[in-house]
């Protein structure tokens, strides 16, 4: 995707995915990508986070849309990397504030897992799989080494906007709504 990229505007291309990839399942949801994507960043957005917050929050999980692994299976046995792939794919035309938390938010499901006694329980039964897959709660190494990371404590917000992004029927913004807030933001690198 990178050179498909390198030829287009961003925004457009990643129009281009919500549109002709965002009706697929989202991992054994009962939500689609892009419905899953929406919610999450009006959840961000609802709560009054910054721009370049609800950017990441619509999108975190682009990674599945772009990555060349394929899609998700609630069978799969290796995790697929989608939070590393989305944010290779984002690099340079969004600033670190978005591209750090889409690629810390997997981490930050980890995190709180090992910090918060009731987080797992809250988790769908899809993300807990994919938890098992991901590495599990993190370490005290690990958790050490996460709150050293810039935009954490962004990503730990995002994460929860994330598990909250998988409710059937909500009505929200579309892709096109977000076009001036994804402007503004790309406008900051």
């Amino acid at each position: 995707m990178s050179s498909e990229l390198d030829r287009g505007n961003i925004i457009e291309l990643i129009a281009n995915l919500f549109e002709t990839r965002g009706a697929e399942a989202y991992l054994g949801e009962a939500v689609t990508v892009a419905e899953h994507m929406l919610q999450t960043a009006a959840l961000a957005q609802a709560e009054g986070a910054p721009d370049t917050l609800v950017a990441a929050a619509l999108l975190h999980d682009i990674g599945h849309l772009t990555s060349e692994l394929g899609e998700y299976s609630p069978e799969d046995t290796r995790d697929r990397r989608h939070d590393a792939a989305g944010a290779q794919a984002l690099v340079g035309y969004f600033p670190s504030a978005v591209t750090e938390c889409v690629r810390q938010h997997v981490a930050a499901k980890r995190y709180l897992c090992a910090t918060d006694p009731t987080y797992y329980g809250k988790l769908s039964e899809p993300s807990q799989h994919s938890l098992t897959l991901q590495g599990g709660p993190m370490s005290d190494t690990e958790i050490a080494q996460f709150r050293d990371l810039e935009f954490y404590r962004e990503a730990v917000r995002l994460r929860l906007w994330d598990d909250g992004g998988k409710t059937v029927g909500i009505r929200t913004l579309t892709f096109d709504d977000f076009r001036p807030l994804l402007k503004r933001v790309k406008e900051e690198v």
